[in-house]
């Protein structure tokens, strides 16, 4: 049975429907795939004239319609775009791509979903109040606990905050929320890798993971304390300091590092694998990866975009479906 997958659109401003097309066009001749591109026919179309696409496809409009060709473009309906810049309408069909996805993935029509980049900016503008893809799809299909990994050949990443201002994350670090995340990476590693005896290595959240406290007390109250008596514990190291750890490459020792916040994850983990990253939501009953960058505005509809990290989102997808089937 072959595996199949949906990719979204994205933001239609950005550039979200180009790097779709060069990445089914670097896919198409894959074996045992089927893939259901979500985006608005007269945005296809008009990223078909700076993209070719060299696959052949089938267009449809209803769900109940599709059939088992081997690439489907889903058109959701006529969109006015303007590259290079959020509006309400790149929010709505943002918005809608993904509640299509969501049916498919419910009715059991799709394996993966692979994500083009949306806007917040744009979302909000459409009146759609979540900071992203993955609180968005987290509370669709229920999960209480669940995380964003971030995924590479070189390193595999995570989060213990997600979309947080920085003075909101201390008081988020808590025993409950480190052992919550914990449970949800040390699963993903064994179900989705095959990583049965993981090795995690930790970061503190302050400077010089603390100083004993003298510079934050956060390792000495909470991080500490946890890593010491967590059951986990087995699998668990740390907490480091951010900066010496990425400096002296500690990650390579470790199957996975786990951050306290954004920046101290992201910063490190773009400059090491910028074009080739993927963002992935550990913790859902369904499969979601990413390209790991932006809606890339500046460069929208001038075929400069590049296609790597969806092509690596669709790999590390796939590499999960097939794990989860084993």
């Amino acid at each position: 049975m072959r595996n199949r997958f949906i990719f979204t659109c994205g933001d239609i401003n950005g550039i979200g429907p180009e790097i779709v097309i060069k990445t089914i066009n670097r896919l198409s001749g894959t074996k045992g795939k089927q893939f259901i591109i979500v985006c608005p026919a007269n945005v296809f179309e008009a990223t078909a004239a700076f993209v070719n696409p060299g696959f052949k496809f089938s267009k449809f409009t209803r769900i109940s319609e599709l059939d088992n060709q081997t690439i489907i473009l889903f058109d959701p309906g006529k969109f006015k775009f303007k590259y290079g810049k959020p509006t309400f309408t790149s929010g709505k069909s943002s918005y809608l791509a993904l509640e299509i996805a969501r049916d498919l993935l419910i009715k059991n029509l799709a394996d993966a979903l692979i994500t083009a980049p949306i806007s917040k900016t744009a979302l909000s503008r459409a009146g759609y109040n979540f900071p992203g893809h993955t609180e968005m799809l987290a509370e669709w299909f229920g999960a209480d606990n669940f995380v964003m990994m971030f995924l590479s050949k070189k390193i595999k990443a995570a989060l213990a905050t997600i979309h947080e201002p920085v003075s909101a994350v201390p008081q988020l670090i808590t025993k409950d929320k480190l052992k919550s995340v914990i449970e949800v990476v040390i699963t993903s590693l064994q179900l989705d890798f095959h990583i049965y005896n993981p090795k995690i290595g930790i970061t503190g959240l302050n400077p010089h993971a603390g100083e004993e406290g003298l510079i934050g007390d956060e390792e000495e109250k909470i991080l500490k304390p946890f890593l010491k008596n967590s059951p986990k514990r087995k699998y668990l190291s740390g907490p480091f300091p951010a900066d010496a750890y990425w400096g002296n490459k500690l990650y390579e020792n470790f199957d996975l590092t786990l951050g306290m916040y954004h920046d101290q994850v992201l910063i490190p983990f773009k400059l090491l694998n910028f074009s080739r990253g993927v963002n992935y939501t550990a913790g859902l009953p369904i499969i979601r990866t990413s390209p790991d960058h932006g809606v890339a505005y500046d460069i929208a509809g001038k075929n400069l975009a590049n296609e790597n990290s969806m092509v690596e989102a669709f790999h590390f997808a796939d590499l999960i479906i097939n794990n989860r089937k084993r």
